[in-house]
């Protein structure tokens, strides 16, 4: 293989996933178009209040607002969408109208918290017994591993755009930093993938979580399927692909590091 066409190829992998971790970034930064449509962790709350409803034996009326500009995590009602990215989240009426919260480095995935913060004291009291053997519950849990696995793939966003720039220097040096930045960034970006997947994985066994209607004060399980869905969001898979592009462009980085004669 020609050096060139092995630089070349190598720097083009290194950019594609530089810019596939970049969207991963800007997830849920806004409500703007690029930023809403990218997500690591979606939870579709639409059905909650029905299944609320008949699990306590009363009517989910004021439980949700139509109202998409009032303020997160002040008890002003459950919105139908949350979407959690790496800095904020946001929360939808509908699927486009939303707003979000303020920006936060290494933002904790705690949706527990986001969601019984935006209910009504009434209804929020039941959810910790509806939830408690559940890791959706475990907000220590979710925040901490959130926590780190933005760390691993903060770390390797910067190492790629190491690799992606110090490849392009026609010497023996840089081709040897650029082979270590993709083997770096690689195995960082995939412990942060594996990381969040594993952490929404576990999250949606709350999409078929039963309950029972209230007795005695106690809302019991297997009865009522919870209505919460948990699903991944797409920048799991933006990531997952950066990292395939990273692990791929380190070959052809280690070829040119190898053979170079300058």
């Amino acid at each position: 293989m020609r050096g060139e066409y092995c630089i070349g190829g190598a720097s083009l992998l290194s950019f594609v996933a530089l810019l596939l971790l970049i969207f991963v970034h800007v997830g849920q930064i806004n409500t703007s178009l690029v930023p809403h449509g990218i997500a690591m962790a979606k939870i579709n709350t639409s059905g909650f209040g029905q299944a609320l409803s008949d699990a306590i034996l009363d009517s989910d009326q004021g439980m949700y607002t139509t109202n998409y500009t009032s303020p997160l995590g002040q008890q002003n009602g459950l919105r139908q969408i949350y979407e959690f990215g790496l800095y904020s989240y946001c929360a939808y009426v509908n699927s486009s109208a939303g707003t979000c919260t303020n920006h936060t480095i290494a933002d904790k995935f705690e949706p527990f918290i986001a969601i019984t913060s935006d209910m009504l004291a009434n209804y929020s009291q039941y959810c910790d017994t509806m939830f408690a053997n559940t890791t959706f519950i475990n907000s220590s849990y979710l925040g901490y591993n959130s926590r780190v696995a933005y760390y691993f793939i903060l770390i390797g966003t910067i190492f790629a755009a190491m690799a992606l720039f110090t490849g392009v220097l026609r010497k023996a040096l840089p081709f040897v930093i650029s082979t270590a930045s993709s083997i770096i960034a690689a195995i960082s970006i995939l412990i942060g993938a594996a990381i969040w997947t594993s952490i929404v994985k576990k999250c949606e066994g709350i999409n078929t979580l039963d309950l029972l209607p209230l007795s005695g004060g106690v809302v019991s399980l297997n009865g009522v399927v919870s209505g919460m869905i948990v699903s991944y969001g797409n920048g799991i898979y933006l990531t997952w692909a950066a990292f395939a592009c990273l692990a791929a462009a380190a070959v052809p980085y280690m070829v040119s590091c190898c053979t170079f004669r300058g």
